[in-house]
């Protein structure tokens, strides 16, 4: 079965990128799940994520962004002895901080979902073949959730996000997961 020349040779990418990447999502929990893996992944490779994404679930319970808004900071050093983490000060402080600002927009907006997906008009970006690294809207997005206080949260982590999340439809020309037929999606680029 033809995929997207990241999708191998390992089966946790394989999984991956079958089930779930590039699938449209609108569900809170989840979205606030891919931002945080998104941030920490930044300079590392995918692989290292989705190797350590259980271990995030359970600390991070269940990427819940309310009960993650409640922890409190000293936790930040708890995480930073935990092997099934990231180990990065940085990343890991930012955690709480950004969960309550992602709480905060979803109650601004009826959910975070409404706010993300309302850069693209509710509906995907299908691009094929050669997807730009940076995007207009991963910028736009990017911009204001800093300016909203979240860290790790740069154009290149957004756009990461994006195709993660099914905003964008990037599966390559020739992908089995391209070649499905989809209702009500926008085409740009």
């Amino acid at each position: 079965m033809a995929r997207c020349g990241w999708a191998g040779p390992e089966e946790i990418y394989i999984d991956y990128h079958d089930t779930e990447w590039g699938m449209p999502e609108h569900d809170d929990r989840r979205l606030f799940e891919f931002l945080l893996l998104e941030g920490a992944q930044a300079g590392l490779s995918w692989v290292t994520v989705l190797r350590k994404r259980e271990r995030y679930r359970q600390v991070f319970a269940g990427f819940d962004p309310r009960k993650v808004a409640r922890f409190a900071p000293a936790k930040v050093e708890v995480w930073m002895r935990d092997p099934g983490l990231i180990r990065h000060r940085g990343k890991l402080a930012s955690v709480v901080p950004n969960a309550r600002a992602f709480r905060q927009i979803a109650a601004e907006h009826g959910s975070f979902a409404r706010w993300l997906w309302s850069f693209v008009d509710g509906r995907p970006i299908v691009r094929r073949g050669g997807p730009p690294r940076v995007s207009p809207e991963a910028i736009a997005i990017s911009k204001e959730l800093k300016k909203r206080g979240l860290k790790f949260v740069g154009p290149t982590i957004i756009h990461a996000m994006l195709q993660a999340v099914g905003v964008y439809d990037e599966h390559a020309k020739g992908c089995f997961r391209a070649k499905r037929k989809r209702s009500g999606v926008g085409s740009r680029w």
